[in-house]
């Protein structure tokens, strides 16, 4: 095991992908029968993301005879537990560019069954109160007043996120190596000190990216990427392992007519920042049933 997560990750992301692997499991367990009712999916403690896979649970729970069992774990282990069959799946494999590495790797082992959403975007992102006079562009960063008002740090994500592979690419592409320390940590970490800034109206950079609860919370804006270091419009798609379709065809069809609007998303993904990822879900339940009954339309 240890042998094969190297082949994947490196040393750099050694400790962070043994953690996840610890969570998987090596048993293979998503090998399912036909008669198996129970569905493991991967997930990763990004807001989407865990507001994407809770919805899917409960609707799949709700609306067939079906269990779903939620397996949290880091991205890159997602990508490796459905390809080795450890998973049924996952519901964030963002395309084409966040999560190229980790597809071209499991290339012919996993089956697309397509976007879930549509028009995600990752970037740099600063408070809106930072002037767009002296910083409006990843450009802007190696001035050196800038450098000064952000402490030479750049506030990133977990260290084994596609956006961070991304965010190491464009410190070489822009020059600013030598200028900034792009800073590991997680998701609720990355909030928490934009938080901190906000409150205290502090210059600040994090590693963003939409739908996510804090654009509906702040006022934020991404800096322009010239050179394209951080890649274009993203689609969010659910991946699975071969066989499921055969296995599963009806929860299959389902991830396939999943389809759910950006702003919807987003919203949702706010109003369970404000109270809690169940509440939010119910009310999203009972705001779409049209939207929701087309999802399941193939299962009846």
């Amino acid at each position: 095991m240890k042998n094969r997560l190297m082949r994947w990750f490196g040393p750099a992301t050694m400790a962070v992908a043994m953690t996840a692997a610890v969570t998987l499991g090596t048993t293979g367990v998503a090998q399912a029968s036909s008669q198996d009712k129970t569905i493991t999916l991967g997930w990763t403690a990004w807001s989407d993301a865990e507001f994407v896979s809770k919805l899917t649970k409960t609707l799949i729970e709700q609306k067939t005879d079906y269990k779903v069992k939620l397996k949290m774990a880091s991205i890159g282990v997602q990508y490796q537990g459905v390809a080795n069959g450890d998973l049924d799946g996952m519901l964030m494999a963002w395309l084409p560019d966040t999560h190229a590495d980790y597809m071209k790797r499991v290339k012919g082992k996993v089956v697309d069954l397509g976007p879930l959403y549509t028009g995600a975007q990752l970037g740099w992102v600063v408070p809106d109160y930072v002037p767009k006079s002296e910083l409006n562009s990843i450009a802007d960063l190696t001035k050196p007043n800038v450098v000064s008002k952000l402490d030479g740090k750049i506030q990133g994500i977990d260290p084994g996120a596609g956006e961070m592979q991304l965010s190491a690419k464009t410190m070489t592409a822009y020059g600013l190596k030598s200028k900034y320390r792009l800073v590991s940590a997680s998701g609720a970490a990355m909030t928490a000190a934009l938080a901190r800034a906000e409150k205290r109206h502090e210059w600040i950079v994090v590693t963003g990216w939409t739908p996510h609860w804090m654009f509906g919370k702040w006022h934020l804006r991404f800096l322009k990427d010239p050179k394209g270091t951080m890649g274009k419009a993203q689609h969010v798609d659910a991946v699975v392992r071969k066989g499921f379709k055969a296995d599963y065809p009806q929860v299959a069809s389902v991830l396939t007519n999943m389809r759910i609007p950006l702003k919807q998303l987003q919203a949702a993904m706010y109003d369970a920042r404000k109270t809690s990822y169940p509440a939010a879900i119910k009310k999203f339940i009972a705001a779409h049933p049209d939207e929701i009954n087309q999802w399941f339309a193939d299962t009846k």
